[in-house]
């Protein structure tokens, strides 16, 4: 067989390229396209960008607080310092009503924070996640019971509830993780009920029922994938509510007493009597600390739910 004056030689560069690759393979590379896709369109938000640097700081402080400030920080007998020492050169941020470091509390106390509003956030968007999957999907008398019993959560003051289960349970870093992890779902699960309906009315779900897809196959499979960036987004701006919360809780005395954190050393700084001295070091670290990790989360929540869902035009 011979080639054509028009169409030419057949070169290597003219055979098109068969991929040899397997499917998962091809959803690897799927995957890493769209990660890639993702940083470039999250890294044109510039508070997004601010918030992210800033949580990636506290993030390394936290890790390596026990190399920097070691777990003898919270030591009360054996205090470096006098009580209620102003900053100097030795102690940056002045000492305690125990003449501890406030500096290494401060630093010491970020692990905590950070892991209870991490654990906490991520408890109250599965609960969220599946009480609105479940209810969009099934719908009839489960939704209706569900979404009301949905509804009193809503109506309730979060912050009522949750000290009403701190209080009746032990006083640990579970319980709290547990009081704040029970009480802020219901956001989450309106959102979740809404983009799966939203989801499920779409063709190609009622191909896949009608080719004998069960309820499982549904949810993990179609209305799972789709609904996982609203998930995604929620968890990231509910960290910081969380954050918040377990503050307020261990500032009202409902935290752990053997452990420091943030709200901890506010509740410390009260009894204390720092406000009414004028001992503005002991409020000012811990306070400061505890808004800008809540503002860092809200900035990369917005910058999420931003690249995720574009129509939602959120400034730059």
């Amino acid at each position: 067989m011979t080639t054509t004056e028009s169409d030419g030689p057949l070169t290597p560069d003219a055979v098109p390229r068969v991929s040899t690759a397997g499917p998962r393979a091809l959803a690897r590379q799927r995957r890493r396209r769209s990660a890639a896709r993702f940083w470039r369109q999250y890294r044109a938000h510039r508070a997004g960008v601010v918030g992210l640097a800033a949580l990636a700081l506290f993030a390394l402080v936290a890790l390596t607080a026990p190399l920097t400030v070691g777990a003898g920080v919270q030591n009360v007998t054996d205090a470096p310092g006098g009580p209620m020492e102003s900053p100097s050169a030795r102690f940056p941020l002045g000492t305690d009503q125990f003449g501890r470091n406030l500096l290494g509390l401060v630093v010491w106390g970020s692990r905590v924070s950070l892991l209870v509003g991490l654990l906490a956030a991520v408890l109250s968007v599965a609960i969220g996640a599946l009480i609105g999957t479940t209810a969009g999907h099934f719908r009839g008398w489960y939704a209706t019971v569900i979404m009301r019993i949905t509804d009193w959560f809503l109506v309730m003051p979060t912050l009522v509830l949750a000290i009403a289960l701190a209080t009746v349970l032990s006083r640990s870093l579970g319980t709290i993780i547990l009081a704040i992890g029970v009480t802020t779902w219901p956001t989450t699960a309106r959102l979740v009920r809404a983009q799966t309906l939203a989801v499920e009315s779409r063709p190609y779900i009622e191909r896949a029922k009608a080719l004998g897809g069960g309820h499982w196959h549904v949810m993990s499979r179609h209305v799972l994938p789709n609904v996982m960036p609203l998930v995604l987004a929620q968890t990231t701006l509910i960290i910081s509510s969380a954050i918040l919360a377990e503050a307020t809780l261990a500032f009202l005395g409902l935290g752990d007493p053997t452990v420091v954190s943030w709200g901890g050393l506010l509740q410390d700084a009260r009894e204390a009597g720092a406000v009414s001295s004028g001992d503005w070091w002991y409020l000012v670290p811990p306070g400061v600390a505890i808004a800008v990790v809540a503002l860092a989360f809200t900035l990369c929540g917005r910058a999420v739910e931003s690249v995720l869902n574009p129509r939602l035009g959120v400034s730059r």
